[in-house]
């Protein structure tokens, strides 16, 4: 596949995910209020797409309760901006394992293993532009968690998500994701445009050294749509790297806290840094309106 740049990108800002951030960071939002602010900030700030996880709004621990995704989609609908939102339908895939002597019964502590239907009930409640789905099953650098996603699973989660006419953008943490993905596709479960988020440097999954990169944008079709991102300090670097390998750009609070050395980020700031990036190789930003076109999203009301 040619190394090609756009002409133009849409900047996804992914604003709080579903990582143990929120007692690293004051700007990590968690209640459903915050969280739409936070949606609406960074898309005044340049974000096309506006990617949501939940949180408990005491604690700050990952959620994925129906009602306070719908307080989040209600809110950002309800604003001045016309943002595109995207949901995560990750939750509900997690195990932990026992310790190594006695691996079985599974910790109660952080294993949510639900049904398809369970995992997507919330876009069914919200049915939003679009919502993530990960292609693959992947150890995580926290102890025994492994995020656990079967190909049985995949394909009710797909099928389903496209019967909710929801455009699903495929996250893929390594190679072997993205061949899974196109496997599906085949099969008619991932309906076109088809889009792809390439995850890049979270442990254990793919690397952010530039040849994994390259590996990875080489294993993507020529026809679907890709966005690409790093974690921590190389959130930034990859903006531009993304821009020059013909992806669009992923920012956000879920993967980086910092606008530089002993300064707290906001999502806002960090769209701000990525839209100078851009601009400055020449490229200009998409447009909500813009980014629905392209990837033939419908937006609708909350049912």
């Amino acid at each position: 596949m040619p190394l090609t740049m756009r002409d133009t990108v849409f900047i996804t800002a992914a604003l709080t995910g579903s990582g143990s951030t929120q007692d690293r960071s004051d700007k990590v939002p968690r209640s459903p209020e915050q969280i739409a602010n936070a949606a609406i900030d960074a898309a005044k700030a340049g974000a096309a797409v506006v990617h949501c996880h939940v949180r408990d709004p005491e604690t700050g621990v990952p959620a994925r309760t129906v009602p306070l995704y719908r307080e989040v989609v209600e809110r950002i609908r309800e604003s001045d901006t016309d943002v595109v939102i995207n949901l995560t339908a990750g939750m509900g895939g997690d195990i932990v394992f026992g310790p190594t002597s006695a691996p079985l019964p599974l910790s109660d502590s952080g294993t949510d293993m639900v049904s398809a239907a369970e995992r997507v009930a919330h876009l069914e409640a919200c049915l939003p532009e679009i919502a993530t789905l990960d292609c693959g099953t992947m150890n995580f650098a926290e102890a025994d968690y492994v995020m656990t996603n079967t190909p049985g699973m995949l394909r009710d989660m797909a099928k389903r998500m496209a019967d909710l006419g929801v455009r699903i953008e495929i996250e893929a943490f390594d190679t072997g994701h993205l061949w899974l993905a196109k496997q599906l596709v085949s099969e008619g479960l991932i309906p076109a445009p088809v889009m792809v988020q390439l995850c890049m440097g979270i442990p254990w999954g793919a690397p952010d050294d530039l040849n994994t990169f390259m590996a990875m944008v080489n294993n993507v079709p020529p026809d679907w749509i890709y966005s690409a991102f790093s974690i921590g300090r190389h959130q930034m670097p990859y903006v531009a790297a993304a821009v020059l390998s013909g992806a669009n750009v992923r920012v956000g609070l879920e993967d980086n806290l910092w606008l530089g050395k002993g300064r707290l980020a906001t999502n806002a700031e960090l769209v701000e840094h990525a839209v100078t990036i851009i601009e400055a190789m020449g490229v200009r930003i998409m447009t909500p309106e813009e980014v629905r076109a392209e990837l033939q999203l419908t937006k609708r009301a909350l049912p």
